[in-house]
């Protein structure tokens, strides 16, 4: 069998799986929403007596996830956000094989997504399908920058494979929105998008999505403040990367959350390498060359495992499995050094998380009572299926197209 053959059964194993859930799932954050929870999560933020409650329950959700959504009625939902990844997925996989079904998956999605887009005040939105409990209470069906760029990038997808006027008047609507956010102004040259219309915070890998969004869609229609805007967001993020080349979460002037980590590195560095390409920006791949050395120095255990945080081996993640495979793919035609990285990311993901059943699990993960190590097997929908799928089509996309 050779590795395009391998790829292709490990997603024909997926898809085996996905055909028997109607797009449903579970999601990391869903039984976050249950009202019981959001209140413990509000006062853990004040309280340390609540902190400690807060931290046992969240323990409980870790180590029995599936029976702690039974236990609070946490239903399976669609996500939008795994929408879009599969639209992207199933493009991919049509361009690869020209398999009808694969588009017409693919159709699907892009069908269900404009039939059930959140409510927004300007162009096109949407959110998660859940209450969502962050530094301000968001409610399920919020409009957010990271959701709405997923999905947008499925419209951008289709319209530069088919130039089909539909998809690009959809990718205005969305760029509308998401250019209409609020906005930090740093100073006349840096500027910061914000994640929802609710408040504001400052985000670097949101950031980057919506500049490298709005950067692509000025471009293609000649809006030229949507490109200026773009690029003042651009600078906003690369004027904040730290000096071994990495990028805290935060942004100033929110308190630095001093949290980097593998997946949300990845987001960065794939936007970085995306905008340096629409742009030519000399600034901009001297970010990304050093980020991406802290990336493959920093956030992998013997070249192969993707750890979670620099100093943290655990958890796991499937989302950084899938997201390393993700960005070293896409940065491998500049970066060739990566293309043997994702492939020894992808072996071990599929050895090791893919259940026999064609999902992938949640990770492994470390049991931070006792601290012994156990695999979760829980098939989160957008977090491990949907982000596992884009990471596959993807890789066999670009390194194996010449097979077909």
């Amino acid at each position: 069998m050779n590795p395009g053959e391998k790829i292709n059964d490990t997603i024909d194993h997926l898809n085996h799986w996905l055909s028997g859930q109607n797009w449903k799932g579970y999601d990391p954050y869903d039984i976050k929403a249950v009202p019981c929870v959001i209140f413990l999560i509000r006062k853990g933020n004040n309280l340390r007596l609540f902190t400690l409650v807060r931290e046992l329950v969240f323990e409980f959700f870790y180590c029995f996830p599936t029976l702690s959504r039974k236990i609070f009625n946490v239903k399976p939902e669609v996500n939008a956000k795994a929408m879009g990844l599969f639209a992207t997925s199933y493009l991919d996989l049509y361009k690869y094989s020209e398999d009808k079904v694969n588009i017409e998956k693919a159709n699907w999605c892009l069908d269900w997504l404009l039939k059930n887009k959140a409510p927004t005040s300007i162009g096109y939105g949407w959110g998660y399908p859940f209450n969502w409990q962050s530094t301000e209470f968001i409610p399920k069906n919020t409009p957010n920058g990271i959701v709405t760029t997923v999905v947008g990038d499925a419209f951008w997808n289709f319209y530069k494979f088919s130039k089909d006027q539909k998809y690009l008047n959809s990718i205005v609507e969305i760029a509308r929105f998401l250019y209409s956010l609020p906005i930090d102004k740093i100073n006349n040259e840096q500027i910061c998008f914000s994640y929802t219309p609710l408040f504001s915070n400052h985000v670097h890998n949101l950031n980057l999505f919506v500049a490298e969004f709005l950067i692509k869609t000025g471009t293609e229609i000649k809006e030229k403040e949507w490109i200026e805007t773009g690029n003042k967001a651009v600078n906003y993020t690369i004027s904040n990367q730290l000096q071994n080349g990495a990028f805290d979460y935060n942004g100033p002037p929110e308190k630095p959350a001093n949290y980097i980590d593998h997946y949300h590195t990845g987001f960065v560095l794939r936007m970085l390498h995306s905008i340096w390409k629409l742009t030519n920006r000399e600034d901009v791949f001297l970010a990304l060359k050093k980020g991406f050395g802290f990336y493959m120095n920093s956030l992998f255990e013997n070249e192969t495992i993707p750890k979670l945080k620099p100093d943290k081996k655990y958890r796991i993640d499937i989302h950084s499995c899938a997201e390393s495979i993700n960005c070293l793919t896409t940065l491998s035609d500049t970066f060739p050094e990566a293309k043997s990285r994702a492939e020894k990311v992808l072996d071990w993901t599929i050895k090791n998380l893919q259940d026999d059943t064609g999902y992938f699990y949640y990770g492994i993960l470390k049991n931070r009572l006792f601290g012994y190590h156990f695999k979760s097997k829980i098939p989160y929908i957008r977090w491990s299926q949907a982000w596992m799928m884009k990471a596959l089509s993807n890789y066999l996309l670009k390194t194996h197209r010449q097979e077909f």
